[in-house]
């Protein structure tokens, strides 16, 4: 059985209001609706399970009803950090579950479904998979005291989700005491030995964090949503 962990704890501070980022329309549809859609558009028979802080939760139920949301889903506390919360979805997973999870941020509602494929299918053969994109503008490393130097675009990517792992191989690695060096889920698997595979990633699935990138998320659906 394959499995989805969507992790949704920001608090929108970034965006200047008081709804957290996961909960804000775009083109009529909350965020967070838009990525479980997603992830049951590419496979009806994927379990989902949504993080959320508890003190969220009530709201979110709230949307639901409002929005006659009836995506099926299960709900797991978020914790103290990401490392915390996705041990908290993970523990909704049985100990002895064979298939693959994907770690997914809960605002990236415009990761294409091929990239959702490619993750998973890889992670199947290779048990660790993460979607990643070029870097296109051009890059300068600054030190502490204040030295830059240019370096070579083509030797770094962009990290997106969902990072899809076997689902033995994460519960093992979330096993681990946490680090701050676990910036992501695919650092947190790379700490047990495990390499970790890139695939293509798509260059519309952002993470919508700021007004500005909820104007690129209007003109995406702008673009993709039918005329009446």
């Amino acid at each position: 059985m394959d499995y989805v962990i969507i992790v949704a704890g920001g608090k929108g501070l970034r965006m200047g209001g008081d709804i957290p980022k996961q909960f804000i329309p775009i083109e009529g549809k909350p965020v967070l609706m838009r990525t479980l859609e997603r992830f049951r558009e590419y496979s009806a028979n994927l379990r989902i399970i949504l993080v959320l802080p508890r003190t969220q939760q009530e709201y979110w139920q709230k949307l639901c009803r409002k929005y006659k949301f009836t995506v099926e889903h299960q709900i797991a506390d978020g914790g103290e950090t990401r490392f915390h919360s996705v041990q908290n979805g993970l523990s909704l997973i049985s100990d002895n579950e064979q298939g693959v999870v994907g770690i997914h941020d809960g605002v990236r509602p415009f990761v294409s479904i091929d990239v959702i494929e490619r993750c998973y299918e890889t992670a199947r053969t290779y048990k660790a998979a993460i979607p990643t994109t070029p870097v296109v503008e051009t890059l300068r490393y600054v030190g502490d005291s204040g030295e830059n130097r240019n370096v070579l675009r083509s030797d770094y990517r962009l990290v997106q989700t969902p990072q899809a792992f076997d689902i033995q191989l994460l519960k093992q690695a979330n096993r681990q005491p946490y680090s701050e060096a676990f910036t992501d889920d695919a650092s947190v698997v790379e700490a047990t030995g495990q390499q970790v595979t890139i695939v293509e990633g798509n260059r519309e699935n952002i993470k919508i964090t700021t007004p500005f990138d909820l104007l690129i998320s209007r003109a995406l659906l702008t673009e993709t949503i039918p005329a009446p």
